[in-house]
This record gives structure tokens, C-alpha cells and sequence, in this order.
């Protein structure tokens, strides 16, 4: 079944049943917890999910999503353009304790009154598939290159012998200062 907009909610066992396809978009703007992890964005998420029942009866969804979002630079903090995308691969419960006996290449997702909530797992999917850091290239970048690397007078301080903590203790003792002091 082709969709321009996902349904935010389904009924995940009777598309399992019948083995349904749902291809659409889902608004970004949409994805409140989103926004939190990687600022607001705009545009749209493509999204495929295939129901079916595997050769063992689990209920499953075959799903892949593809989104481009601004995220910003760890360095200039300036966002930056970056496609994301990801395959997953669902395994319906009805109770989180079944999903100690979902395989492990099934990640659970909780079907509560036989409805499940796309939105959701849509953004949760998402949020996986983030980048741990993201970065301009070097030339691109609203950090200067002198900014990226530390200062010349730190290295010549590194190169130079550290002073003694006791030092001082020593000039004491040699000046005599401390004879008779146990």
C-alpha cells in the first residue's frame, strides 16, 4: 500500500496477516524527542515497512528509512547537511516479557490494544541511526585551522623541563633553614 503520509497509527497483526507493504513520508517537524537530540529539522523522512510473519510465526517488520538532516558540527556548532538511513528489523510483542524470546537479530517493539504507534518507532529508529559526532571538513569549517591546534607556547612549555615541587624545600635545607627541625 503506497502512502504519500505514514499513518501515525496501524493495526501491525492484521497488516502482518496480509503481509502489507507501507511506503511514505513522515514529516520531520513531526519528531519531537528528534529535535532534542539533533535541533529542529525540516523536511522528510522516506520510510518503508513491510509486515509479515516469519517461517517460525513471529510477526515482524522489515523496515528501511532514509532522511537527510542539518546536524551541527561538533566544532563550529553550525549545522551541516547529512543523509541517514537505516534497515531494521522489528519483532511485535504484546508484553515486554516475550521479547526475551524474540532471536537477536529482532529489536522488540511493544503492540499495545493491537495498535502501534509508527510515529514512534519511525523516530526511535532514527535517533539509532545518528551519528556519533559530525564534523565539517577542515577548509568548510567556521572554526579557523589556528584554532584547531594548540598554541605554539604550550608546546615550547611541554619541551621545557618541568620545575620541582621541592625545589624550594631543597634551598631550605641547603641554606640551612631547616637544621634541628625533625
Amino acid at each position: 500500500m503506497l502512502t504519500s503520509q505514514l499513518p501515525s497509527r496501524v493495526e501491525p497483526y492484521k497488516l502482518a496477516a496480509r503481509r502489507e507493504r507501507l511506503e511514505g513520508l513522515v514529516a520531520l517537524d513531526k519528531l519531537p524527542r528528534l529535535a532534542e537530540e539533533a535541533g529542529d529539522q525540516t523536511g522528510d523522512c522516506n520510510v518503508v515497512l513491510e509486515f509479515g510473519i516469519d517461517a517460525q510465526g513471529r510477526r515482524e517488520i522489515r523496515g528501511h528509512l532514509q532522511a537527510t538532516l542539518a546536524l551541527p558540527c561538533r566544532r563550529c556548532l553550525v549545522p551541516l547537511s547529512q543523509d541517514v538511513s537505516s534497515d531494521f528489523l522489528l519483532g511485535m510483542i504484546s508484553d515486554e516479557a516475550l521479547a526475551a524470546e524474540l532471536p537477536a537479530s529482532h529489536e522488540p517493539v511493544l503492540v499495545e490494544n493491537e495498535q502501534l504507534d509508527l510515529l514512534t518507532v519511525i523516530e526511535d529508529e532514527l535517533i539509532l541511526s545518528l551519528p556519533q559526532v559530525v564534523y565539517h571538513d577542515e577548509t568548510e569549517c567556521h572554526v579557523s585551522a589556528e584554532q584547531l591546534v594548540s598554541k605554539t607556547e604550550g608546546a615550547a612549555e611541554e619541551s621545557a623541563p618541568a620545575k620541582n615541587p621541592f625545589a624550594v624545600l631543597s634551598a631550605l635545607k641547603s641554606s640551612g633553614a631547616l637544621k634541628g627541625k625533625k
